[in-house]
This record gives structure tokens, sequence and C-alpha cells, in this order.
């Protein structure tokens, strides 16, 4: 018996086997928040990560969907906020994720929240609150690239990450 990894010889076709790859990768669930001139609006993302520390204000990138309803909402304003949630908050990343339509007309009814120093809102429980100025977008594929130049960052109180993969919420624990 080989470990070795499956190969593009592999039956499934490359997007199945990436999208089955990109499953196995654990990532921390966000909630990306905007407001202003052009609405308020948000969605659940694992797509951030870190770009810079070493500019002026550091960055970071977020990837949103072309189809959802925060996309033009935060282009329009060029703000926005990533909410990095804890492991007691995928109720917050089900709703943001439009899994509870029926239950929440206005997905901002789940939970206490309060506008940042920058005016975007910053759901109340998280690990870190990123409130950040769009400075670049680029869509590659279906997705918008974003990044955001961070203007402030509100630590939360601590707490253990709520992570997907696998296809599921999970939570980090440190190894013993």
């Amino acid at each position: 018996m080989s470990d070795a990894p499956r190969s593009s010889r592999d039956a499934a076709p490359l997007r199945q086997r990436f999208l089955e790859g990109m499953s196995l990768v654990a990532a921390t669930v966000n909630v990306i928040t905007t407001n202003g001139p052009s609405g308020r609006a948000g969605t659940t993302a694992t797509a951030m990560s870190s770009v810079s520390a070493d500019t002026p204000n550091p960055t970071l990138l977020i990837c949103i969907n072309e189809l959802s309803s925060l996309t033009p909402v935060l282009l329009g304003n060029g703000t926005f906020c990533v909410n990095v949630l804890k492991d007691d908050q995928s109720l917050v990343a089900d709703v943001f994720a439009s899994r509870l339509k029926d239950k929440y007309a206005d997905k901002f009814d789940c939970t206490e929240w309060k506008s940042g120093l920058f005016g975007q809102p910053v759901i109340s429980g998280v690990l870190v609150a990123f409130e950040c100025k769009l400075v670049s977008h680029n869509q590659v594929g279906t997705h918008h690239v974003c990044i955001g130049e961070v203007m402030d960052a509100v630590l939360g109180d601590d707490g253990n990450s709520l992570i997907y993969a696998g296809r599921e919420y999970r939570t980090t624990v440190k190894p013993d």
C-alpha cells in the first residue's frame, strides 16, 4: 500500500479534486461586514489572510463571490470589517451564510454588534475584528480578491477559533 498522494491521473476531473482537497484545508470562519452610503451587508467567508504587517497600515485580503449580496455594497462603500468568529458563534456563521433566511430577515438581528471606530459593524464576542479600507480589488474567476488596509483591530476575549474543515465547523485546541 502506498502513501503517495493521488495525482492528476485520478479519474475525477481537476475541479472536483480541487474542491475535495480544499475541503480538507482548515480555515477560520469570518463574517465580513460593511456599512456606508451603499448600505449595510454581511456574509460568511473563510478566504481571509494577512498580506503584510510591514506597511504604514497592515494589509489583509478577503475573497468574496461575485454573486454575494455583500459584493456590490462592499465595493460601493470602500470599507469593510473582518470579524473572526469564536467557536461558540456557529449560529452567526450560518445566518450570515444565508442558511437561516426564514428565521432572520435581517442577518444583523442574530447577534449583538456595534459600529467600530470607522463605522463598520463589529460583531460582539469575536476573537478579533479588523476594520479595513478597501485599497485594491481584482476579479479572479467568480470571486473578487479584495485587499484591505487595516485601520483598526479590535481584540476580543481569549477563546478558540471557529474553523471550517471537512465541510463542518470545528474548533482549535492546543495539542498536548
